[in-house]
């Protein structure tokens, strides 16, 4: 299965949230999301921000100010018309909560959430 096959698998959800990317160094910056999905998110490309496909980031999406987040570990998949392209390459539990229950609130369909959880779960074994 392609790359771009295992993409159109998952659905992405629009969602309007603040975001900080954290480098492994400590330099962190804000942005906004455009999509997320329980594979990766789409976001709006930091100002003054240097990198390229293939480096790693914390992604942290804030669902209810700071009280509430998301974080992933993200690796760039795409940079392209100022929005950056993450897939995310970990996940922990808490957050995979958050993620879930935001999808399921945004698809309105428990089933194809629960049929893409499987897929995931089938791409990573």
């Amino acid at each position: 299965m392609t790359t771009i096959e295992q993409k159109r698998q998952f659905t992405r959800i629009p969602f309007d949230a603040d975001v900080r990317l954290v480098k492994q160094s400590g330099e962190a910056w804000d942005s906004r999301l455009y999509d997320i999905s329980l594979k990766g998110a789409l976001i709006a490309a930091p100002n003054a921000w240097d990198a390229k496909p293939g480096d790693e980031f914390l992604l942290e999406v804030f669902l209810a100010g700071e009280d509430i987040k998301i974080d992933m570990n993200v690796s760039i998949v795409h940079i392209g018309d100022g929005r950056v392209g993450f897939h995310c390459e970990f996940i922990d539990i808490d957050s995979i909560s958050h993620l879930h229950r935001l999808i399921e609130l945004n698809l309105g369909d428990e089933n194809q959430l629960e049929r893409e959880i499987s897929e995931m779960i089938a791409i990573k074994s």
